[in-house]
C-alpha cells in the first residue's frame, strides 16, 4: 500500500472510532445547548497543536456564537519555531504550574457554563490545570484525548492524574501511541499524525447536534455562510450579526471582575 493510501485508510479508521461514541458526543451536545440556551458560553482551550480543534469549533464557516475560544500564543504559536516566540518556549511554558488559573482570572465564570478542553496527551499541565480550574468553579467539562497515546504516556500533574481525570466526560481522537500513522520502510518514525482529524470530527459532531437542539428549541443559531451560498449581502449580515452576537456573550464573562461576585 503506497503511504498515502495507508494514511487515509488509517483515517477511515477514525472515523469509525468516533461513531462509536455517539452517546458521548450525544452528551456533550446536550451539555453544550443548555450554556448556550442559557445565554452563557462553552470555553474551548488547547495548548500546542490542539489549539486548531478550538478554531475549527468557532469562529468559521458552518459555525455559530456560543463558543469562547481561549487561545493563548505563548502555547501555541509554532510558525517561528526558533527564536523569539519559539517552540521551545511553548512547550516549556505549557508546563509551567499555575498559568491555567491566571488564564481564567480574565473572565467571570459561571457553573451554568460548559468547558471542552482538548489535549492529545491529555498529560501536559496546562489543559490539565485548566480542567482542574473549571471543574472547582463547578464546569462541566468535557475532554478531547486520543486515550492510547494518553495512556501510554505520563503525567506532568503532580499527582500524576491526567485530563480525564478532571472531565465529566471523555473523547477518544482514535489515534495512536504517538499520534502519527504511517510507517515508512528504512525510515525509523512513523509520520503523519491522524490526532487532528480525530478531533475535528470529534468536534463537529458535536456542533452539528448542538446546531440542531438550539434550532429545535426556537433559537436558530447565526451561522457563518460563505457568500457563494447565500450571496454577498446575506453573508456580511451573518457575520456582523453573529459577531455581534459573540461580543453580546462576551461580555457577561467580563461583568462582575473584581466585585467579588465572580
Amino acid at each position: 500500500m503506497d503511504p498515502s493510501a495507508e494514511y487515509l485508510s488509517k483515517c477511515r479508521s477514525l472515523i469509525d472510532a468516533v461513531e462509536n461514541q455517539s452517546t458521548a458526543i450525544q452528551q456533550a451536545a446536550d451539555w453544550f445547548a443548555e450554556t448556550i440556551l442559557a445565554g452563557r458560553m462553552v470555553h474551548l482551550f488547547g495548548s500546542g497543536h490542539s489549539r486548531i480543534l478550538v478554531e475549527e469549533m468557532w469562529p468559521r464557516y458552518g459555525s455559530f456564537p456560543g463558543f469562547n475560544p481561549i487561545v493563548e500564543l505563548s502555547l501555541s504559536f509554532h510558525n517561528l519555531v526558533v527564536g523569539p516566540n519559539g517552540q521551545r518556549q511553548a512547550m516549556f511554558l505549557e508546563n509551567v504550574s499555575g498559568l491555567a488559573e491566571r488564564i481564567l482570572r480574565n473572565f467571570d465564570l459561571s457553573p451554568v457554563d460548559c468547558a471542552l478542553v482538548a489535549s492529545s496527551s491529555g498529560c501536559n499541565l496546562a489543559p490539565i490545570e485548566m480542567a482542574e480550574q473549571f471543574k472547582k468553579r463547578g464546569i462541566k467539562v468535557v475532554a478531547v484525548i486520543s486515550r492510547k497515546h494518553s495512556e501510554a504516556s505520563r503525567s506532568q500533574h503532580s499527582t500524576g492524574k491526567k485530563l480525564q481525570d478532571f472531565s465529566d466526560l471523555t473523547l477518544d481522537t482514535g489515534a495512536p501511541v504517538g499520534d502519527a500513522m504511517v510507517k515508512i520502510d528504512g525510515l525509523e518514525a512513523a509520520v503523519s499524525p491522524g490526532s487532528t482529524v480525530g478531533g475535528c470530527l470529534l468536534v463537529n459532531s458535536i456542533k452539528a447536534e448542538v446546531a440542531e437542539r438550539l434550532t429545535r428549541a426556537g433559537h436558530s443559531p447565526r451561522v457563518l455562510t460563505a457568500s457563494a451560498v447565500v450571496g454577498a449581502e446575506r453573508a456580511a449580515a451573518l457575520f456582523e450579526s453573529a459577531y455581534d452576537e459573540h461580543a453580546r456573550r462576551l461580555a457577561r464573562l467580563y461583568l462582575n471582575l473584581g466585585s467579588g461576585k465572580g
